[in-house]
This record gives structure tokens, C-alpha cells and sequence, in this order.
């Protein structure tokens, strides 16, 4: 196949064996072409800039900026890049996140190749493409009501092993007001306890440690 009908693909991944696994298995197909490699995002923004690429695989967890910022950064100059997140999570929040950013799909690292290859495929012919397990979570969570940017704020202090009083001198409120977030918190997120709330909202990619 002519270099100009192959689907030519940027792959974007801090972590040089995952790089060097997804080179491997691109280039094995005769309808692909990896035409540059980025370990950050800043490069990554650089990398698209220069090449303009049909298809961009994006890795969720990047050291200088999240692959959410990432995606946005790129997709507010190229508001047609199809941008796919790769991720070892399977949090429903950080996949809302990613496709309200305009991902074009989410595929987890421990899936089989083929289904990046197909998936890879199905959004260059411009459908969409989330493996039914994450479709399942996003399902899962439909609906919910969502913590509040004051909630998020007690949560994160709450998984970074704060009492109460620490919390509301470090966010300027009461202790009291801390205690009517937490329990908020724990009845939104259906969580028995404060070490559970904290669990279920890493696990759910609602903070991050």
C-alpha cells in the first residue's frame, strides 16, 4: 500500500517499551504508518503541529500535563484531530472527561492489540470506539450526581491523610462545614467510610494521589 492511503498515526506514551510495543505492532500492518513518536505532552502538541496525523494514540498519565490537557491543547487548534487514549485506568470519571474533550476513543493498555488495530481502523473511518468494559463503567455511573468543585477539594485533603481541623485550615472553612462535605461525599460516592470514599474516588479516577 502507497504511503499516502496508509492511516499514519502519532503515538504519544512516556514509557519507552510501551513505545517501542506499539511501533512493533504498527508496523506490522500493511494500512499503518508511524510517522513520529512523543514521551510528553508538550512534545506531543509540537509533534501534531508538525505532522498533522490521521490518527493519535494518547496516553492518559504523561509527566509534564495529563492527557486530558493534552488532548484539549491540540484539538483547540485542530478541532478535527482524532485523538484515541490509551490508559492502564478504568476510572468513568477520567473517561468522561476524555470524550466531553472530544476523544475519539479510549482503549486500556491490558486489551488484546487486535483491538487498538481495529479500534485504530474504526475511528479513521470516523465512528467511535469504547470497548464494551468501559462502556459498562460509564453506564454504571450514569446519572450520578457529581462532587462538587468544594467536595473535590475536602476529598483530595481527606486522601492526603487530613483530619478535620488540618481541612478547614488549609481550605478557610469550619470544621463543622467540613463534616456536612465528608458526609456529602460518602453518600454520593456510596462509600461506607472516609478511607472508602477516598478508595472509591481513586479508583474512579476522581483524584488522583
Amino acid at each position: 500500500m502507497s504511503t499516502e492511503n496508509r492511516i499514519r498515526l502519532l503515538s504519544v506514551d512516556d514509557h519507552p517499551l510501551m513505545r517501542e510495543g506499539i511501533a512493533a505492532m504498527i508496523r506490522s500492518q500493511a494500512d499503518m504508518l508511524l510517522v513520529v513518536e512523543a514521551a510528553n505532552g508538550r512534545e506531543a502538541i509540537g509533534r501534531f503541529r508538525e505532522h498533522q496525523p490521521d490518527i493519535t494514540l494518547l496516553d492518559l498519565r504523561l509527566p509534564d500535563m495529563s492527557g486530558i490537557d493534552t488532548l484539549i491543547a491540540v484539538r483547540s487548534e485542530f478541532a478535527q484531530a482524532r485523538i484515541v487514549m490509551l490508559t492502564t485506568f478504568e476510572g468513568d470519571v477520567e473517561i468522561q472527561r476524555a470524550l466531553q474533550a472530544g476523544a475519539r476513543g479510549y482503549m486500556l493498555k491490558s486489551r488484546p492489540p487486535g483491538e487498538l488495530l481495529q479500534g485504530i481502523r474504526e475511528v479513521h473511518a470516523g465512528k467511535r470506539w469504547i470497548p464494551p468494559e468501559v462502556a459498562a463503567q460509564l453506564a454504571e455511573h450514569m446519572g450520578e450526581e457529581g462532587l462538587t468543585p468544594r467536595e473535590l477539594g475536602v476529598l483530595q485533603e481527606l486522601a492526603g491523610g487530613n483530619k478535620n481541623r488540618n481541612i478547614a485550615e488549609r481550605l478557610f472553612i469550619t470544621e463543622e462545614t467540613v463534616k456536612v462535605h465528608v458526609k456529602h461525599i460518602m453518600e454520593k460516592l456510596s462509600a461506607k467510610d472516609r478511607t472508602d470514599a477516598v478508595a472509591i474516588a481513586l479508583r474512579r479516577g476522581i483524584i488522583q494521589l
